[in-house]
């Protein structure tokens, strides 16, 4: 496993089915996402079960995403034209649907093996990265294959770091947009427990 926490999200080049359902050959994630955040999301694989879930999940929520200045983009080892099917297959038949976001196929595997994601068996785990908007990764998060994902936990994660870039404190755990935030100071640290040690 890569730990790239603090690092620059390796860029990547390579053919994807773009938001409005269009094939791009030679999708640049750099270029793509800059001056914006991003939550990249690794699958295993199309037509599976537990994969529609999340990424109609990250559908869903894909207004909360853009609202807050942030890219989706889901990566698995599957072709783009997999991708493209896959979006028009209706949900109730196992399908996506159209979703809103970029999807990148991953063929050759460099992808996922470049952000240190890749299974045994080839196919990535379920993991997501949050970058900011200098193309630096702040969350790093890997699920194995039978463990679906919290789509709200990552709009909580972009909440987080977004707070912290504009007020300089830290955010304590289970800290939700709205709620108060903490002083990194040995101070700090004792004012906020004096309140709030019981609601945590």
């Amino acid at each position: 496993m890569t730990l790239l926490v603090e690092k620059k999200a390796p860029n990547f080049v390579a053919p994807a089915v773009l938001a409005d359902g269009s094939i791009a050959e030679s999708f640049d994630l750099h270029k793509h996402i800059q001056n914006k955040y991003a939550v990249l999301i690794f699958y295993p694989l199309d037509f599976t079960f537990v994969c529609p879930t999340e990424l109609i999940a990250l559908n869903n929520r894909i207004e909360a995403f853009k609202q807050r200045n942030t890219e989706v983009i889901a990566v698995s080892i599957d072709s783009q034209f997999s991708h493209s099917k896959w979006r028009s297959t209706p949900t109730d038949q196992g399908g996506i649907g159209p979703v809103q976001y970029t999807m990148v196929a991953d063929i050759q595997h460099n992808i996922c093996q470049n952000y240190g994601v890749q299974s045994a068996g080839g196919v990535a785990y379920r993991a997501s990265f949050l970058i900011d908007k200098e193309q630096t990764i702040h969350c790093q998060h890997i699920n194995n294959l039978p463990i679906g994902r919290n789509i709200d936990e990552l709009i909580r994660i972009v909440d987080a770091l977004q707070f912290h870039e504009q007020h300089g404190e830290v955010c304590p755990a289970g800290w939700e947009k709205g709620k108060q935030g903490m002083i990194g100071s040995p101070e700090g640290t004792a004012n906020y427990l004096k309140d709030n040690s019981s609601k945590l």
